[in-house]
């Protein structure tokens, strides 16, 4: 009943703060100038009239319910009108074909970072005040002071243009399609076929971007893991447990890692949940197609629905990928209960 009672809080506090967050970045976009200037030989009385049948021009407010109306009726999320690339498209289209590279390099950085960094995490508590401990520790804190894009302008210098180990820019669909002709591939804007992402070129492709990413990752959940097992290791209820006739293993294993693991799993089931955000430095830096890099450019080129519709993205992922690592505590260790006095 607690648990319950506390789940309904939080989504209701979830829905005010996305709606606040979501309607002032509608109210200071709206109070910007619209552009309505296009490319060169392209109609700009097109683009103005269809904006205005969207009601551009009507007052903010009155622009914020159109705006829910044809999102909430009609699922249409806006067009594009200022990126070349994408004008006239709709705004969810592009997002649903953009989402997918921002997955997998997400997914693909997680699946290495979580492992190594855990393991290195357990291995320096074990080692605690030893050579092993304060070089691992050490190194952390180098790599967690670093910034990610240092860390992709290395990859790229060394890795892919000196050593030219791995491709400098993410394989195209194009290329793709060429590459397995027996497959019959077919792109078409607007969709996507993930058979066009699973295969060993993209995979490979992807690699540099994925490595940037993992670096940071791994620092922080082997800083993590480690404070939290020194800390059980040190407990009484471990005294306990080898006074009860357990050898140190058997009390490391059965005692020490599952307590451990109660603060640093919702750490790892949030990151899956956020998988989706991507990251828009390491995105733009390798020139991937996903969502980060489109963010960037829609913010750039003041295209308003895509901006709208990239940040309330953005804000739910954020949103609920802290829901779940709070809910998932309750789950994770059967003590703790949610909203319990």
């Amino acid at each position: 009943m607690y648990m319950f009672k506390y789940i309904c809080k939080r989504i209701g506090l979830m829905v005010v703060t996305f709606t606040i967050i979501f309607v002032t970045c509608f109210v200071l976009v709206k109070l910007l100038p619209v552009d309505y200037s296009v490319g060169f030989g392209e109609d700009t009385a097109k683009i103005e009239a269809q904006l205005r049948a969207r009601g551009y021009d009507k007052p903010i407010m009155e622009q914020l319910v159109l705006y829910l109306k044809r999102i909430v009726l009609d699922g249409d999320f806006g067009i594009g009108f200022r990126m070349p690339e994408y004008r006239g498209r709709a705004v969810w289209d592009v997002f649903i074909e953009k989402l997918p590279p921002t997955i997998l390099i997400n997914i693909y950085s997680s699946l290495i970072a979580i492992p190594i960094g855990i393991a290195l995490g357990i291995f320096a508590a074990l080692k605690k005040n030893k050579w092993q401990d304060h070089f691992i520790s050490t190194a952390v804190m180098v790599v967690i002071s670093v910034p990610s894009f240092v860390y992709a302008s290395l990859l790229l210098f060394i890795v892919c243009f000196k050593m030219d180990a791995l491709p400098l820019n993410i394989a195209s669909f194009a290329d793709i399609i060429k590459m397995y002709p027996e497959k019959n591939l077919v792109y078409t804007p607007g969709t996507f076929n993930w058979a066009l992402y699973f295969n060993k070129e993209m995979f490979l492709s992807m690699l540099p971007a994925v490595f940037s990413m993992c670096f940071g990752s791994i620092a922080g959940y082997a800083r993590f893991t480690r404070a939290e097992l020194t800390e059980v290791l040190t407990s009484e209820f471990m005294l306990l447990a080898r006074t009860k006739g357990l050898t140190k293993s058997q009390a490391t294993v059965r005692h020490a890692l599952r307590n451990s693991m109660v603060p640093i799993f919702p750490s790892i089931v949030g990151e899956f949940v956020s998988v989706l955000s991507g990251s828009l430095v390491i995105e733009k830096i390798f020139s991937i197609p996903g969502v980060g890099g489109l963010y960037l450019a829609s913010i750039n080129a003041k295209d308003y629905d895509f901006f709208m519709m990239l940040s309330a993205f953005y804000l739910l992922v954020g949103l609920l990928a802290g829901l779940v690592i709070d809910l998932s505590y309750g789950v994770i260790d059967p003590r703790i209960r949610m909203g319990a006095k």
